[in-house]
This record gives C-alpha cells, sequence and structure tokens, in this order.
C-alpha cells in the first residue's frame, strides 16, 4: 500500500526475549511493524503469539531485547529512565482489558479522567475543561459524578479509554479493550475508538479477537511466532451487499520470507514442500507434498571375516 502519512511507529527486527529459570522464552522474534501518524490498526493473533508483548514494548512497560522501536521522536530502545517515565505519562494512553486497572474504583469519573492532569501539573481549569470534552465526546457528559460501580462495563471502558487520553498522548494502545464485554456492547466501544480516532487524530493501535473488528480500523495486522504474517486493508468500495470489501496482503520480510496464515494452508493442502512460480506476472504457491527422503541405497557394514 503506498504510504500517505508520516510513520510514527516504526518497529525494526524487534526481539524480545524473557528468562524464565534457565530457560529463554523469544516473544517477539525479528518482527517488522510501520504504523502511520494518524491511523487506526488493529493487532489479532493467536495466544502466545507475541501480540501483548508488542504492547508493553511500544507502552514503554518492557524494553525490547534487541531491534529498532522508534515511537515518534523516541528511540524506545535507547531510552533513559527519567525520560521513559514521560514517555508513559505524557506520549501514550494505555486502556487494559479489566477495568479494575483502568479506574480508581473510590474515585468518580470526572476524577478519575483529571487524576493524570493533576499529576502533570495541568491547571484546574484546563482540567476541568478538557474532562468536560472529553465525556462529551464520549457520550457521558451526565456520569461526571459517577463511581466506577454505577456503570455499565461499557461505560467503564468508555471512562477507561478518557482516562488513557488525559494528557492528550499522540498514541493510544488497547490491549483487548472490549475482553469483557458482550458483542453488541463491543462494537459501540470501537466505534467509539473510531470517532476519536478522526476526531483527535490520535494514533490507535489496539489487540483484539473481536471477529467485526475489520469494519472499524483502517488495517488488521496478524502476528504469528513473533513476527508479522499478513495484513488485510479496508477498501473504500464496498460490496452490493454493503459490506465493506478487505484485502488481505501477505507480508515479505527482509530476509525475503513469507508466512501463510493458517486458514490457508489448511484450505489449500500448503505443507511440507510447495514450488513457487511466476506466471503472467502473478506469483504463484501451489502444494507438492511431504519433504521427500533422501535415498540412502542399501548401506550396511559389514562384519569382517574372521
Amino acid at each position: 500500500m503506498e504510504r500517505t502519512e508520516p510513520l510514527y511507529i516504526e518497529c525494526r527486527d524487534l526481539f524480545k526475549i524473557y528468562k524464565r529459570s534457565e530457560l529463554e522464552v523469544v516473544a517477539l522474534r525479528g518482527l517488522d511493524l510501520d504504523v502511520e501518524s494518524g491511523e487506526l490498526i488493529a493487532i489479532i493473533g493467536a495466544s502466545g503469539s507475541g501480540k501483548s508483548t508488542l504492547m508493553n514494548v511500544l507502552a514503554g512497560l518492557d524494553r525490547p531485547s534487541a531491534g529498532q522501536v522508534r515511537v515518534g521522536s523516541r528511540d524506545l530502545l535507547d531510552i533513559s529512565d527519567s525520560e521513559l517515565v514521560m514517555y508513559r505519562r505524557l506520549d501514550v494512553g494505555f486502556v487494559w482489558q479489566a477495568t479494575g486497572r483502568n479506574l480508581v474504583p473510590y474515585l468518580n469519573v470526572v476524577d478519575n479522567i483529571e487524576l493524570p492532569m493533576a499529576m502533570a501539573g495541568t491547571s484546574t481549569s484546563e482540567r476541568r475543561t478538557w474532562s468536560t470534552e472529553l465525556l462529551s465526546s464520549l457520550g457521558l457528559g451526565d456520569k461526571a459524578g459517577r463511581l466506577p460501580y454505577q456503570l455499565s462495563g461499557g461505560e467503564q471502558q468508555r471512562v477507561a479509554i478518557a482516562v488513557a487520553l488525559a494528557n492528550r498522548p499522540n498514541l493510544l494502545l488497547a490491549d483487548e479493550p472490549t475482553g469483557e464485554l458482550d458483542t453488541q456492547t463491543a462494537g459501540e466501544v470501537f466505534e467509539m475508538l473510531r470517532e476519536l480516532n478522526r476526531t483527535f487524530g490520535v494514533t490507535v493501535v489496539m489487540v483484539t479477537h473481536y471477529p467485526g473488528v475489520a469494519h472499524f480500523v483502517d488495517r488488521v495486522v496478524n502476528i504469528r511466532d513473533g513476527r508479522i504474517s499478513s495484513e488485510s486493508y479496508s477498501s473504500p468500495t464496498f460490496q452490493r451487499q454493503g459490506d465493506r470489501v478487505e484485502e488481505e496482503y501477505l507480508v515479505v520480510d527482509r530476509a525475503g520470507r513469507l508466512q501463510l496464515p493458517q486458514e490457508m494452508t489448511e484450505q489449500f493442502g500448503v505443507g511440507g514442500l510447495a514450488k513457487a512460480g511466476l506466471e503472467d506476472g502473478t506469483v504463484t504457491i501451489k502444494p507438492i507434498g511431504d519433504r521427500p527422503r533422501p535415498s540412502r541405497g542399501n548401506y550396511r557394514r559389514e562384519n569382517p571375516a574372521s
């Protein structure tokens, strides 16, 4: 796809290795990812594929083991502890799946939203003006004095989004923000994220298993085994039924490697060996079968004659 906006996130050959006792777990293995400024993307993949690890690295909660990762003007591989604190406080907002991690239970809605601003030294009048605008944008103008337990799950997550946007970050990260919500409420939260993305121009990256997420985002990125395996983009054209057309693109990494989605390999029986070719300007991949075993003949050591 042709790039139209400057990059805000650049990951190059990104590795994250966790050491547990004497074992090493490679959560990210050479991941490459570009996200344009103002883009709204969803990251999907099986459990253990590296999605949450990537989010933690982008949030500054985990340091990468190797590679390059830049968010805006900051190099997250070479950043001081004090700079990292300011990055987490001002540059990035984070929404967790569990509402209990997002909100202070004994503070009302408006106080939850204004708390990050107070910690950043924002004036009282500016805090109140911005919190009022956020609540209005999220359809929560009449909930300002409510405590979290007095809100529905969807309302709690919308307040969590407002808290994440309190210090006007350029990047909003959301790790399974609708994991505890029903399908209808989840769709409403995704629609709200899209409206905020369009209204304020904030770059949004979220992890989700929501099946219809492609209708709400600019791009869906599939992570498999710690690296990007495929991407799908929403086409501006529509089918006759009114559904958005999704076009899927496989990612060829810098070493020339290509990962096929699991559903594709299962449907067409691609496994073991496959033949790649070029036909009329189109790259083709044809399944051949299992890898052949080398013929070793009838070699046998003979016992020497006694």
